[in-house]
């Protein structure tokens, strides 16, 4: 098996933060082309990435303000049964964010590149969240 991990401060109240990574209209500012589900523990939600990428997942921990993850129902092969999380606390008005991909089958290219897809999307996130700067989709990658 093998994880990701990424650790970074965002600027910002730790309610915006958990709204960002919680709702779908959080999650398409600065993720998903996409996405429906109610943020609460056993709901499904859909992230949705253009035509060839129309995904699923289980939120299996939902800790308002602490802790989010999503484990994946139907996504690429690697990512299936993979879980992605959040944990978040505050400081002095600056949220700590640990964020997690675990689960991997294995260390591959996929996860290779998955890991450092997720740091540039979690930059996006923080500016998101700091600036209110949300990147069109198109241009996410090389954001």
């Amino acid at each position: 098996m093998a994880d990701i991990y990424h650790q970074f401060p965002i600027n910002a109240p730790l309610r915006q933060v958990f709204e960002a990574i919680s709702t779908p209209d959080g999650l398409d500012s600065w993720w998903t082309l996409r996405a429906a589900g109610i943020p609460s523990e056993g709901e499904e939600y859909e992230f949705w990435f253009g035509s060839e990428a129309d995904w699923r997942a289980v939120v299996s921990v939902y800790v308002p303000e602490e802790s989010l993850e999503f484990t994946m129902t139907e996504a690429q092969q690697d990512w299936m049964g993979t879980r992605v999380g959040f944990g978040i606390d505050e400081k002095d008005g600056v949220t700590n964010v640990r964020f997690y991909h675990t689960g991997w089958p294995r260390a591959n290219e996929h996860f290779q590149e998955s890991s450092y897809c997720w740091a540039m999307y979690l930059r996006l996130l923080k500016r998101y969240v700091e600036r209110g700067e949300v990147v069109p989709y198109s241009e996410r990658p090389e954001a």
